[in-house]
């Protein structure tokens, strides 16, 4: 079953007279238990998928839909609420909010979600190894530490799909590793994981790579 499916997917940015092509008829799907890369170099389009596939950016073609329903071109409450039920998102950056701390920050994302769960947040914690800094502020943290944080942000609702764009960007070798056991836990629990990554250690765990380049996909 697609639980995430995207149909010929354009998406324009316009600087004074110049018009630049971000994305170029992109078609893809995410099926439950399943992780699929997305590669490609630096301004190929892996963000700007990301953002419209998750209803964060509008397409100006194509159209997505989550679980069968589409969710292009609603408005912003039904694109919130939509992401709420179906998503989690790791972004490169901002993923926490500076003045909350870490289990903060997973709480009000489960709060969003209409869902809370103490013991849940304890678990992440202790499954991302920050169980020590639950209390610690964004600032307080790592770059490995803020990107463990971001993760438990955004796997706090137990989403059906995860979209994370970079994960491993700048972190050590052990912070890569727990990313990746997160992704493939996900996966042996029937959830769905889409990741832009330049990792090959990540996208050689994916059950399919789809290579983006120059806005569109050269295979998948």
């Amino acid at each position: 079953m697609h639980v995430l499916e995207a149909w010929e997917l354009y998406r324009f940015f316009h600087i004074g007279d110049d018009e630049t092509a971000a994305l170029r008829g992109v078609n893809l799907h995410v099926g439950l238990g399943e992780i699929v890369a997305v590669v490609g170099p630096s301004g190929s389009g892996k963000s700007t998928l990301l953002s419209c596939i998750t209803g964060l950016d509008e397409p100006d073609g194509g159209h997505v839909a989550v679980a069968g329903v589409r969710l292009t071109r609603r408005s912003e409450t039904v694109r919130a609420r939509m992401r709420a039920a179906h998503f989690g998102i790791l972004l490169q950056s901002g993923n926490l909010f500076p003045h909350l701390t870490v289990e903060q920050n997973i709480r009000l994302q489960m709060l969003m979600a209409e869902k809370s769960d103490q013991n849940r947040i304890i678990l992440l914690l202790d499954s991302v190894g920050l169980a020590h800094r639950a209390s610690a502020l964004p600032i307080e943290l790592s770059g490995g530490e803020t990107a463990r944080a971001g993760l438990a942000v955004a796997l706090a609702a137990d989403p059906p799909i995860l979209v994370a764009d970079e994960p491993t960007a700048e972190v050590d070798r052990d912070t890569e590793s727990r990313l990746v056991r997160q992704f493939e836990a996900r996966r042996e629990a029937g959830l769905a994981t889409l990741v832009a990554t330049h990792s090959m250690a990540l996208a050689g765990r994916a059950d399919r790579i789809l290579s983006l380049k120059d806005g569109r996909i050269e295979n998948g």
